[in-house]
């Protein structure tokens, strides 16, 4: 009896101790740090991310399965939206858990449903298999405190030089605003390309951004008629777009 009890005891800790070890494996990637690189099967083909899209900006989505209704949901807005990424020289790679073959059927399911009353669409973006959870543990996507055979549903943007920018968590009960990514996205792109700008509250494309910084000469033409500059309060300066 004494025996059984130690072994009990034994693999009672041994198990406490491996899901320990997993959860000190899985870490989250920082924003301003390098997007790790992998290589996986996806409904395109081989792909090596980011480095096979260059220097266009990525957005990877995750999944935790196929088949579910929000992420399906998700899918479709996103396929109604590829081209708008694509004409800002973004690239999409979706990606969940489940086996390549089980992707292919999710992706065709998929392009014969007329979502919102529109038209099927076509998904033109990879979906990426990641059943052995490399990349997941790479991006630290893994639910330790609930499941580790799912990862959670991420949103991942990364910039031409491959550092990420912005990671976006969502519950499974919540579908993904894609309008707000599009946002965020396209105010990183607009701060990505002068770094002395920041954009405010409730920013979209075209609304007047914030300069953090002025130079000696932008100061001194601070609120005339010639400056394209304006001041709300000394810690808030505007630039007119």
């Amino acid at each position: 009896m004494i025996i059984m009890k130690n072994k009990f005891l034994f693999i009672a800790v041994f198990a406490i101790s491996v899901l320990h070890l997993k959860a000190q494996e899985i870490t989250i990637p920082q924003i301003g740090s390098r997007a790790p690189s992998f290589s996986a099967i996806s409904t395109q083909g081989l792909i090596v991310f980011p480095e096979d899209f260059g220097s266009k900006w990525k957005i990877l989505f995750s999944h935790p399965k196929d088949f579910t209704p929000v992420c399906s949901s998700e899918l479709l807005e996103l396929a109604y939206e590829q081209e708008f990424f694509y004409d800002s020289d973004v690239e999409l790679v979706v990606m969940s858990v489940d086996l390549i073959s089980q992707h292919y059927s999710w992706k065709y399911a998929l392009e014969e449903v007329r979502y919102k009353d529109r038209e099927p669409v076509q998904i033109n973006f990879p979906i990426i298999s990641d059943n052995d959870h490399k990349i997941s543990k790479l991006y630290g996507m893994i639910h330790t405190e609930e499941d580790f055979s799912q990862n959670i549903r991420g949103v991942f943007i990364i910039d031409p030089d491959n550092y990420i920018r912005s990671i976006q968590y969502y519950p499974n009960e919540v579908g993904r605003n894609i309008e707000e990514i599009k946002r965020m996205l396209m105010a990183l792109k607009e701060t990505h390309a002068n770094k002395n700008l920041v954009t405010p509250a409730n920013w979209h494309k075209g609304d007047d951004v914030i300069v953090p910084v002025l130079s000696r000469e932008e100061k001194e033409k601070l609120d005339t008629p010639e400056s394209e500059l304006y001041k709300l309060t000394w810690f808030m300066v505007f630039r007119r777009q």
